[in-house]
């Protein structure tokens, strides 16, 4: 998989936490955007063959890709000032394209809410989907994931004054208080378990609204892993902080169209290959916000 290239332009290329929180994305959530930010091109000399058919093949041969992934989460998928998403997960979809001979500016992002993921995996609208996407049997039914890359676990982030929030119990026993979380996601689902009612839970199609409703007293806390909550923390100027444990476990997936074995096993074995670039995309993004912890690649989940 030409991991030691593959880890030298990665580290000549990763790019820092970009500090855009409170830009809120547009609302189109299908449209491509060819990133220029980022790194060098991580192609080799080499160009890599595949089996004729396969999705690697096809993908190989194009050159360019397309990769679904999110614009409102500081250190996975933010809309930095170059104009493309910046982040881990960002890093990680270079990593897979790169092992195809896909440079990163062949790489076309497009904006992929949490809750249009399914779709535009099943309408061919992106090759895979990067973005903070938990594995579970509910979207097996519709997709195919690879990985686990990374696990994370859902928190609560409240207003860095209120001591009244210290953990998802204290929701329900507070009736008055709102939550925010976004149409589609795990822990909008999640949290119900920890409400007087539904008219406590307040979703968007995107974090950067809850952020800011959090900021205006629209909400008294925001839910969703905690690695992304850190990233809304960190650029806050103290205005937010974290309260309590992690309540769950998130495993994020690479999402492929149904039944794409090969192209799974592939991503698997790719991320297996390149640690070393793996953990220095975790270090220059994700990671380098204050709280987060050293990144670990999970055993990858079998195919089907």
């Amino acid at each position: 998989m030409r991991s030691k290239t593959l880890i030298a332009l990665l580290a000549a290329g990763t790019i820092a936490l970009a500090g855009c929180g409170g830009t809120t994305p547009t609302e189109s959530t299908t449209e491509p955007m060819t990133s220029d930010a980022a790194s060098e091109p991580m192609a080799s000399t080499d160009t890599p063959t595949f089996e004729a058919g396969t999705t690697m093949a096809k993908l190989a041969d194009a050159g360019k890709m397309k990769v679904g992934t999110k614009f409102d989460q500081p250190g996975f998928g933010l809309k930095g000032l170059s104009g493309g998403p910046e982040g881990f997960d960002v890093e990680v979809a270079k990593i897979i394209a790169g092992a195809m001979g896909i440079t990163a500016d062949n790489i076309e992002w497009v904006e992929t809410p949490s809750k249009v993921r399914e779709e535009v995996i099943e309408q061919g609208k992106v090759d895979m989907v990067v973005a903070t996407y938990t594995i579970n049997d509910k979207r097996k039914e519709r997709i195919t994931f690879a990985g686990p890359y990374y696990v994370a676990g859902q928190q609560l982030m409240v207003a860095a004054d209120d001591d009244s929030i210290i953990g998802p119990e204290s929701l329900k026993e507070q009736k008055d208080k709102k939550v925010c979380s976004v149409t589609g996601s795990t822990p909008a689902e999640n949290i119900k378990e920890y409400l007087a009612s539904d008219s406590q839970l307040v979703l968007f199609d995107v974090y950067d609204k809850c952020a800011d409703a959090l900021r205006t007293g629209q909400v008294q806390a925001v839910t969703t892993d905690n690695v992304i909550l850190l990233g809304f923390v960190s650029e806050s100027d103290g205005k937010f902080k974290l309260v309590g444990e992690q309540f769950t476990e998130e495993p994020y997936g690479i999402g492929i169209t149904k039944g794409d074995v090969a192209f799974c096993e592939f991503i698997n074995t790719t991320l297996k290959d390149n640690e070393d670039a793996y953990n220095k995309a975790w270090d220059s993004t994700a990671g380098a916000v204050e709280g987060a912890s050293p990144a670990k690649l999970p055993a990858a989940e079998p195919c089907s």
